[in-house]
């Protein structure tokens, strides 16, 4: 069973940056980020799958946020700029069993999670 550690999370004012990093004990398909605001349906963010170059990013953060992984590492990042209040969630890494998955019920193993918090 793969074990997801999330980490990076943090306060940051609006217009500001973080990386989120998700070190994996083990290669699954793919991973992906979603993040979960209180009072709201936990929201798929992005994806990559290990074995191929394609990565997608949902269409309301891709003009500011980015995936990108190390593989030598098996850790995946989420470069997020220019950060919005209503960005402000835990975000959770998640691991599946299939490449492109953007709905929450396709990821068999999550993380703990990571809170983010965009705020002046």
């Amino acid at each position: 069973q793969v074990q997801l550690v999330e980490s990076g999370g943090g306060l940051v004012q609006p217009g500001g940056s973080l990386r989120l990093s998700c070190a994996a004990s083990l290669r699954t398909v793919s991973l992906g980020w979603f993040r979960q605001a209180p009072g709201k349906e936990r929201e798929f963010v992005a994806t990559f799958s290990w074995f191929g170059t394609t990565t997608t990013v949902a269409d309301s953060v891709k003009d500011r946020f980015t995936v990108s992984r190390d593989s030598s590492k098996k850790t995946m990042y989420l470069q997020m700029n220019n950060l919005r209040p209503e960005d402000t969630a835990v975000y959770l890494c998640a691991a599946a069993g299939r490449g492109g998955a953007t709905q929450a019920r396709d990821y068999h193993t999550w993380g703990q999670g990571t809170q983010v918090t965009v705020s002046s």
